[in-house]
């Protein structure tokens, strides 16, 4: 079977299941997204996960679909739905880790809680039984560590309670009138403190989330297990594409991949999160990743390197880090010598003959070296080998135990310490990095998403060029994206925000006025709350408010999820109401908003259209066909208004050509040219095109098909434009050959400027109407 799919989708669209948007809610939406363009409806998860689960990553039984969703009918409806609209189905699949929260809804955890390593299910999950009794710290704890908790346990229907919670009991230790304290000894299990689950856990778990237990998917029976429904459904033809959640948490990610590509001859894509310059295993047999690496790029082409110094500056004087260096490096040592205590204990543990304390010191002074989120070996051995070095040269006291750790992994890179390290690293950095640095180096929050480096300050259009023809050559049906359920704001927030690095000093005027007059007492959070308020604007108090609290606890840097500040939260929870309700600064951001929408605007139809006709499998978030101004999970998981969405599509059908508003319906108008060109054309080939003329840089634009005969055209760094005084004359020199050339977006045709066919259009009369253009030649 081929390394890769031979027919990926022409793109996705992906919807969001939960209880209020089902199999048959996204089956209603077939044909709708036919219309619109789509290739393939991807959806998230939708075996049966944990109750209440509102995005379905969280799986209590992989042996089928969730009923809530639906079930197998409603699987089986959106299927045929699916096909009858000539479209594909692409599905999210969790190998990763299982929910362990409520034990009676996954029949798996139940019965090892019941019969302890003795359990036909032990080899399912990573588990460490020779520490003894499995902890469960879930536990209430008003720092008796949790003793007081105790004496709410009780027995009732053959169970073991604590509030709503049930356990099982394992046979034979339970009898009429026992102590419930007693019977709670007796068990394979033991409930503790919520608090020791950093410190203590005898399980695998997905980074800090001690209700999400890890699954040993590298035992092929466990494999078979977890995958019998999944591929089932490939066997009969229901799937086209799948795709894998948090690959680094594997033992073995390359080996998973391998086993699955035997199985399934679709497309593949992994969620791997590629630092800048990283690659992708050549020996995974994926056709590649949910694309991270490509929405760093296309949205930082349209960032201006000018204004880092000045956001530094203003950053620096507010008081804002302005190392993001150290600011990544102290977040991850937290995270390690914190958060993910029981794991560093767990790999210091494999190595006898250091003293315990500076083994788990070293343990994690390696853990926080990493550049990318894990080594692996042996292709990454590059990886590894820098990353040893540099917590050597950091911790140079620690010298003789880190070469012990490197010479244990090295002995056998497929044995414990290897597959240990390799599985916790990942943790260490995406927790230190995106969940904690990301809240904190607050310098230029449109630079601050998943898979990107905020240190990086854009993307010059040559680095865009080069890394857009490295993909085509090497993973020309990866995934591309802008939005996905896990950024950290909406593409078009970011958009907007990006323009704040055209006018970096009349923006920290602003800023300095507004945080002297009403600022958060907490630098780097201010900063961020500033930007946010404008990225999002209009936002409600309310949705402000519960994204600056978990903004806050993610920063860590006073309060936390674990270690809350009540004065500090309650602080930030009252700051929305209080500048939105204010005359005089609130009445301020308004203007400042107003004053960079149009440009956002541009930002937001330049870096989708780049997306969408660019090399890879474009993915289309849902509801972002419109403006989405949402910001990080679970704001950007609200119900989308699909009624409004389809009045606007029809409206188009009917030849509109909307204006550039607050409507969004222009961005759903670039997005069905480009989704149905790209579904009817051979898009393969990648080639710059470059504009000539005072101008020239603030245009971006490539050609596509084997005769380059479709081009991309889109404005970069719109304020920047508009102040230089226009366009000035500068042309845009299209591909040569036979064929008039016409705008998808407008309807017009070009003219060519001699009698071989050469054309240059004017880039003030191709960008007239709106700042794309979408030129196709027949």
């Amino acid at each position: 079977m081929s390394d890769r799919a031979e027919a990926p989708p022409a793109s996705t669209y992906r919807v969001q299941l939960r209880p209020g948007f089902t199999l048959d809610d996204a089956a209603g939406r077939v044909d709708y997204l036919r219309r619109l363009g789509v290739g393939a409806v991807y959806a998230s998860p939708i075996l049966a996960a944990a109750p209440g689960s509102q995005h379905g990553y969280d799986v209590v039984d992989p042996t089928r679909v969730a009923d809530v969703l639906g079930g197998e009918s409603g699987r089986a409806a959106l299927v045929a739905r699916v096909r009858a609209a000539g479209l594909g189905l692409v599905a999210d699949i969790v190998p990763n880790h299982m929910s362990v929260a409520e034990p009676a809804a996954n029949p798996w955890w139940w019965d090892v809680l019941r019969n302890g390593p003795g359990s036909r299910f032990a080899r399912c999950f990573d588990i460490d039984f020779a520490r003894g009794p499995l902890l469960l710290p879930v536990l209430g704890d008003d720092g008796d560590d949790g003793r007081a908790e105790l004496d709410l346990l009780g027995i009732a229907d053959g169970c073991l309670t604590y509030h709503e919670h049930r356990y099982p009991l394992a046979p034979g230790t339970c009898a009429p009138g026992d102590d419930p304290l007693l019977v709670h000894e007796r068990q394979h299990y033991r409930l503790v403190s919520w608090r020791r689950g950093d410190t203590e856990l005898g399980y695998r778990r997905f980074f800090d989330v001690t209700t999400l237990a890890g699954v040993r998917v590298e035992d092929p029976a466990v494999f078979d297990a977890t995958h019998a429904e999944i591929l089932r459904w490939a066997a009969a033809g229901d799937v086209d594409g799948l795709r894998i959640d948090h690959p680094d948490g594997l033992a073995d990610p390359g080996g998973y991949l391998r086993r699955l590509r035997a199985r399934f001859g679709g497309w593949i894509v992994v969620e791997k999160i590629l630092h800048p310059g990283e690659a992708l295993p050549a020996s995974w047999p994926v056709d590649g990743t949910t694309g991270y690496d490509a929405l760093r790029e296309v949205c930082g082409v349209f960032v201006d390197p000018g204004g880092e110094a000045p956001l530094t500056e203003l950053a620096g004087e507010l008081g804002a880090a302005t190392d993001y260096a150290a600011v990544t490096a102290q977040a991850r040592t937290q995270i390690a010598e914190n958060v993910l205590v029981a794991e560093v204990r767990r790999i210091a543990a494999l190595l006898p003959d250091a003293p315990r304390e500076r083994g788990e010191d070293a343990v994690a002074a390696l853990l926080t070296s990493f550049v990318p989120y894990r080594s692996y070996l042996p292709e990454g051995e590059p990886d590894w080998a820098a990353a040893v070095a540099g917590a050597t040269a950091r911790r140079p006291d620690l010298a003789a135990e880190l070469a012990a750790i490197d010479a244990a992994v090295r002995a056998d890179e497929r044995g414990e310490p290897a597959r240990r390290v390799q599985q916790t690293s990942g943790m260490v950095v995406a927790k230190g990095t995106e969940d904690t640095a990301f809240y904190r180096y607050t310098r230029c929050a449109a630079l601050n998403e998943v898979g990107g480096s905020p240190d990086l300050f854009g993307v010059a259009p040559a680095e865009f060029h080069a890394r857009a023809a490295e993909r085509e050559a090497s993973w020309p049906h990866t995934m591309t994206a802008l939005s996905t359920h896990d950024t950290k704001r909406a593409e078009d927030v970011r958009a907007r925000l990006a323009v704040l690095a055209e006018i970096p000093a009349e923006f920290a005027v602003a800023v300095r006025r507004w945080s002297a007059a009403a600022g958060l007492s907490e630098p780097s959070l201010d900063l961020l709350a500033w930007q946010t308020l404008l990225g999002a604007w209009p936002i409600s108090a309310e949705r402000l408010a519960a994204y600056l609290g978990k903004a806050a606890k993610e920063a860590k840097l006073r309060t936390s999820w674990t270690d809350p500040d009540p004065a500090f939260e309650a602080e930030v929870a009252a700051w929305p109401q209080r500048i939105l309700g204010a005359d005089g600064v609130g009445a301020e951001v308004a203007a400042f908003a107003a004053r960079i929408e149009a440009p956002g605007w541009s930002n937001a139809l330049g870096q989708k259209l780049v997306q969408v006709l660019g090399p890879g499998v474009p993915d289309v978030y849902q509801g972002t066909e419109l403006w989405d101004l949402s910001l990080v999970d679970p704001d950007n998981r609200r119900p989308v208004d699909f009624a409004e969405r389809e009045a606007v599509l029809a409206r188009l059908e009917d030849g509109w050509l909307p204006e550039i508003d607050r409507s969004g319906a222009v961005k759903m108008h670039v997005l069905r040219q480009a989704l149905h060109l790209r579904r009817d054309r051979d898009l393969s080939g990648y080639r710059p095109l470059a504009a000539t003329g005072p101008a020239a840089g603030h245009v971006l634009s490539f050609a596509r098909g084997p005769r380059c005969d479709t081009v991309a055209v889109a404005v970069r760094l719109p304020m920047g434009l508009a102040a230089a005084g226009g366009w000035r004359g500068t042309r845009l020199p299209l591909p040569g050959g036979a064929g008039e050339w016409r705008d998808l977006l407008t309807g017009h045709t070009l003219a060519p400027d001699r009698s071989d066919g050469f054309t240059a259009p004017a880039l003030a009369d191709l960008l007239a109407r709106y700042p794309v253009a979408l030129l196709t030649r027949d």
